[in-house]
């Protein structure tokens, strides 16, 4: 981030960059895609039980299923979009060395915990994959699938800003 005291970052590019970018973009398509979805699903939902007076069983399972691929991959894409909570206004009145360091330790605490959600979602999606969901006849290890995309995404996300950290470029958003 830029600010008055420090000169701007130029923006970042190279493969990886943009590759990332390209994933950003998609996850937020996923995502976005999968929010109507889940409207489509609840209005189905009750539209079955309060005009047809039945219910379909599948659809609240399914919508809680979706959640999580909506939310966690929206997350990743905010981690690299820098749409998460952070303490930015604190850092910019660091100067640049102390600054770049404490963002890149920031960045590795962050990755460390994408790889945490890979690490527990494969363990945990194994531990469960036997048990079905009700009313979907899907493997629970379907809820743990995007616990692992979106650690995986928060991984590549947060060495791209380290990266751009070293080479004193900025990550443009994938909306720019």
């Amino acid at each position: 981030m830029s600010h008055p005291d420090h000169p701007a970052r130029v923006r970042s590019t190279g493969a990886f960059t943009r590759f990332n970018a390209i994933l950003a973009r998609w996850g937020m398509y996923l995502a976005v895609t999968g929010l109507f979805v889940i409207v489509a699903i609840v209005g189905y939902q009750v539209f079955g039980r309060y005009v047809l007076n039945s219910s379909p069983t599948w659809a609240e399972n399914l919508a809680l299923v979706l959640i999580l691929y909506v939310t966690l991959i929206g997350a990743a894409v905010g981690v690299r979009d820098a749409g998460h909570i952070g303490m930015e206004s604190l850092l910019v009145l660091l100067p640049d060395g102390p600054r770049n360091k404490i963002e890149m330790l920031i960045h590795v605490l962050v990755a460390t915990f994408g790889a945490g959600m890979v690490y527990n979602g494969i363990v945990l999606g194994m531990s469960v994959s036997s048990y079905k969901l009700a009313n979907i006849n899907l493997s629970e290890a379907w809820r743990y699938v995007p616990l692992v995309i979106s650690g995986a995404l928060i991984i590549l996300f947060s060495i791209e800003h380290l990266i751009a950290l070293i080479k004193g470029t900025e990550v443009e958003p994938a909306w720019h």
